[in-house]
């Protein structure tokens, strides 16, 4: 897990601790490179740095790296590469390599397709709270793919995920209130999470809210 992260007053005192072999400070700088904070934006350099953290098992660079493989930027796009740096990192418990890790498997990009494999990965970063995770693997319990159908349970990973303000999943909480699949059915409930979810621009919740108001005002009009 990343905890006790350290920071840097300047881009040039990072740099130097980063020279210095500092991992943190080369995998701050990778980023910096990678969003253009502080230095021109430089995908190559980015990697770079990333490289010289990940070599030192530093767990967010590990990932940052992982990436760069899986899309392609900075290096030549590689998934095997990405599999390897991604799980470097996931087995050390950071949670964003273990959704993607979670990802791989369930794709088959570089790892045997295995959608076993992406729930576990997928429920270890979701227990660690990650949003994405957690709509993911409510996906699974809706679906009844690879773990049982458990309308509840995917409710639960939803609203933990909705509650971090991701669109898709308020997007589905809303549909379980307004089908009662895993709570109880209750129309403005699904309202709310609709409209918290279409003021991000969630396409699908700005129809499935057209179409509540539409069926509101036909049966207001046939009344």
């Amino acid at each position: 897990m990343s905890t006790n992260r350290k920071s840097w007053d300047s881009i040039e005192l990072m740099r130097v601790a980063a020279q210095e072999g500092d991992a943190q400070a080369q995998c701050y700088l990778g980023v910096s490179y990678q969003n253009g904070q502080g230095v021109t934006q430089d995908n190559g350099e980015a990697v770079k740095w990333f490289r010289k953290a990940a070599e030192q098992n530093d767990p967010v660079a590990q990932c940052y790296l992982g990436v760069c493989y899986w899309t392609g930027h900075g290096v030549p796009q590689e998934f095997g590469e990405a599999a390897k740096w991604l799980r470097e990192a996931a087995e050390q418990g950071d949670p964003a390599a273990q959704f993607n890790l979670g990802m791989l498997y369930e794709t088959g990009q570089g790892v045997p397709q295995n959608y076993a494999e992406a729930v576990k990965w997928y429920r270890e970063s979701a227990e660690c709270g990650y949003p994405a995770a957690q709509f993911n693997l409510g996906v699974f319990f809706e679906t009844g793919q690879v773990v049982d159908q458990d309308f509840p349970e995917a409710a639960k990973w939803y609203r933990l995920a909705a509650d971090q303000e991701l669109s898709e999943a308020q997007c589905n909480l809303g549909l379980c209130y307004q089908n009662g699949r895993g709570v109880e059915k209750d129309p403005s409930q699904a309202v709310k999470w609709f409209i918290r979810a279409a003021r991000q621009g969630n396409k699908d919740a700005q129809h499935n809210l057209g179409l509540h108001y539409a069926a509101e005002e036909s049966g207001q009009a046939t009344e």
